[in-house]
């Protein structure tokens, strides 16, 4: 959560030097080719089965392509502190959409969490007293990029019960990535160009992005959350939102404001409502009740 909480400043700074879309493109491809460096070395590469395709390509063109490509836009049109703030409604935009397309029932828990979570992001994008006013194109693609990935996550959880999460992961960067590139032909005609600016630093901070945050987190994430369940991921999940803020603070030197707290501090207890966290929780300790009283 550290890695991904301080790469939200590390893609502001690469979307501010270059074309957003153009070193997306290259920051995921990149991040796709250690992806398949660490499954080869570790004996997990192979090509996939016909039926895997539709969820690679799905996975691919939400997780990664608008993902990544809203993500990139918004970072370069707003602060890194908003950036953080709004995906930190990942878990809620992602147990909503299952209520929806799974037409699953919904606690009154769960509906708080969601009231909660928006109000913060609220709070975060029209504070300052600045109103509607202080609201900027780049929050809303922020908002689009962080509801394609929670849709995405349905479909990797579909296509998580017969396919290694980690190989599904090196397929959707590497194809989503290819789509980023194409579309950069069209958004940035002078996105190669804009890459001819490129010094050491910029080289430090794209390789810690594309290899540390991009590669290796998603590998790390994607490997431990079969091991401590999704609900107490969704808590983790709270931490990257905390990183950013700091990372934002402390790289980019970016203010805080006492909104970007109150922000957060109802986003948090959201996500732990919203995502089914609380309630699975709640449900853990009364089975390991009900065992130690047998």
């Amino acid at each position: 959560m550290m890695i991904w909480g301080f790469n939200v400043p590390l893609i502001k700074i690469l979307v501010t030097a270059f074309e957003p879309v153009t070193i997306t493109a290259f920051r995921i491809f990149t991040a796709s080719l250690v992806v398949f460096l660490i499954l080869w070395k570790m004996g997990k590469v192979h090509w996939p089965a016909i039926y895997h395709w539709k969820f690679i390509l799905g996975g691919g063109l939400f997780n990664v392509f608008f993902h990544h490509l809203f993500l990139g836009l918004g970072a370069a049109g707003t602060s890194a502190v908003h950036t953080g703030i709004i995906l930190g409604l990942g878990p809620i935009l992602t147990a909503l959409m299952a209520v929806l397309i799974f037409r699953r029932g919904i606690s009154v828990i769960r509906v708080l969490g969601f009231i909660t979570g928006t109000a913060g992001v609220l709070v975060t994008v029209l504070g300052g007293g600045a109103g509607l006013s202080g609201f900027v194109i780049g929050d809303l693609y922020i908002f689009l990029s962080i509801s394609a990935q929670a849709f995405s996550f349905i479909l990797v959880s579909r296509a998580a019960r017969d396919m290694d999460p980690l190989l599904l992961t090196g397929y959707m960067q590497l194809f989503g990535s290819f789509g980023l590139l194409i579309a950069s032909f069209f958004m940035e005609p002078a996105g190669l160009s804009s890459l001819r600016n490129v010094n050491m630093m910029m080289v430090v901070v794209f390789i810690l992005s594309a290899v540390g945050a991009t590669a290796i987190g998603h590998l790390v994430y994607n490997n431990t959350i079969t091991k401590i369940g999704p609900a107490e991921a969704a808590i983790f999940l709270n931490l990257n939102t905390f990183f950013s803020i700091v990372g934002s603070a402390v790289i980019l030197g970016e203010p805080i404001y006492y909104y970007h707290w109150l922000g957060l501090l109802l986003i948090v207890p959201g996500v732990l409502m919203g995502s089914g966290a609380l309630e699975e929780l709640i449900r853990k300790r009364r089975r390991t009740a009900n065992h130690a009283a047998k």
